[in-house]
């Protein structure tokens, strides 16, 4: 088990950065990630106006998968994803759909005990650790890791967390996999500036497979399958994930074109992961049980 750590980091994922590291295929792998912040405001007493001023989202890697290939894709088994005993929540001027209301950036340190957030002495919230960037290098020019795309990033997606398993389309040999942007909670829509950014270490398998090859980012989560989309505004995002589960269910499963669409209406969600990054990005749900009583063999 090789262990990735954070002293590698990138702000781009691009076919042009060096791996820092090399896995077989199948190979499990620790990432130990700052939290978005670099982790610049967790000391007692730092703010946004008296620490530098560093990029946002570093993610640590790339690491080269052996044996990926473009049009393959990377299965992502998350083992575990261990959280920082602090996680920090931020409000400003630009970012969030209260912003006009925070002329100045506001840091609170919330800490993490015992699988609770600990806002105040009498709030407390039950943790749902999660991956907010993860992605690997698309075909043309780098992109940040503050935008997702079809290649990954900062999706801000929930369901990307311990016990299932993420599929990212490979675009240039090796997958040049990287990740970061931990979050100890974060509600669904990422409607302010931020989750609950925190520092981590998340244990991954990671497998190429042949047998889906799909242009955009899945999860299996044991009962359901979705699609992700990032694209410029939230309507688009919503239809390209609706889009994508249709053609999923119809090219991948088999479905008829009619059925495909009739039981996504009947069962399938549209949920927004996140509405604060530079491209919109939804996710549609649908459950596997429908799948498997549609095609057994599946």
């Amino acid at each position: 088990m090789k262990v990735i750590s954070r002293e590698h980091i990138t702000h781009v994922l691009s076919k042009e950065n060096l791996p820092c590291e090399t896995i077989r295929s199948g190979e499990i792998a620790v990432f130990e990630t700052y939290d978005c912040f670099t982790n610049r405001f967790i000391p007692e007493g730092t703010d946004y106006y008296n620490t530098p001023k560093l990029p946002g989202n570093p993610a640590t890697g790339p690491v080269y998968v052996e044996g990926a290939r473009p049009g393959d894709m990377l299965k992502i088994d998350i083992l575990d994803i261990e959280l920082g005993p602090v996680g920090i929540v931020m409000l400003g001027p630009n970012n969030g759909n209260e912003k006009e209301f925070f002329p100045r950036r506001i840091v609170k340190r919330v800490p993490i005990r015992d699988g609770f957030a600990c806002y105040n002495d009498r709030i407390s919230i039950p943790v749902r650790p999660m991956i907010g960037v993860i992605g690997v290098a698309p075909a043309g020019d780098g992109v940040s890791t503050v935008t997702p795309l079809d290649h990954g990033g900062n999706m801000d997606c929930t369901q990307i967390r311990k016990g299932v398993t993420l599929y990212l389309p490979v675009f240039v040999e090796g997958a040049l996999l990287s990740m970061g942007d931990f979050h100890g909670i974060m509600g669904e829509g990422e409607i302010e500036d931020c989750g609950l950014e925190v520092e981590g270490r998340a244990t991954l398998r990671v497998t190429v497979d042949r047998k889906w090859r799909l242009a955009w980012p899945m999860v299996d989560t044991g009962d359901k399958w979705i699609t992700i989309a990032s694209r410029d505004t939230v309507d688009q995002a919503y239809q390209a994930a609706a889009r994508q589960m249709y053609v999923f269910l119809t090219e991948k499963i088999g479905m008829e074109g009619q059925d495909a669409a009739m039981l996504m209406t009947m069962a399938g969600d549209l949920i927004i992961c996140q509405t604060v990054n530079p491209t919109m990005t939804v996710r549609m749900e649908f459950p596997k049980k429908i799948v498997q009583e549609y095609n057994p063999f599946f």
